[in-house]
């Protein structure tokens, strides 16, 4: 039985780029490769914390929405827990509801993004 997953996790700030990739990157790989299937993914970017964590107060914000066996989730935060490059993570199951507005919040920006495209390409 597959059941919906929506993660966000925050990566240290002091991280380069390829570093943030190659983190992504892990995590995406270990879903995918456990049996997941990922069906969104967004870069929040670079945002200041409410409270500074291990003495940081900025950090990489990312969110995962996939599908996946329950026992996975367990691993994959086991995966978050031993990677010092992770300083927070959330994982909540989304029922019915959480999973269709996760769905229209994506539907709605991806239509922004068109909308800006178009903008861009109009002047």
């Amino acid at each position: 039985m597959m059941n919906h997953y929506e993660t966000v996790f925050i990566a240290t700030p002091v991280l380069s780029d390829t570093q943030v990739k190659e983190t992504v990157e892990k995590f995406r790989s270990f879903i995918t490769g456990n049996g997941g299937e990922m069906e969104n993914e967004e870069n929040w970017g670079l945002k200041k914390l409410a409270y500074p964590i291990q003495k940081k107060e900025n950090g990489y914000y990312f969110l995962f929405q996939f599908a996946a066996a329950g026992d996975m989730v367990d691993r994959l935060e086991t995966q978050f827990r031993r990677d010092e490059r992770i300083i927070r993570f959330l994982t909540v199951r989304l029922d019915k509801d959480g999973l269709e507005y996760a769905n229209k919040r994506r539907m709605k920006k991806t239509e922004g993004e068109s909308t800006k495209q178009n903008e861009e390409e109009n002047k």
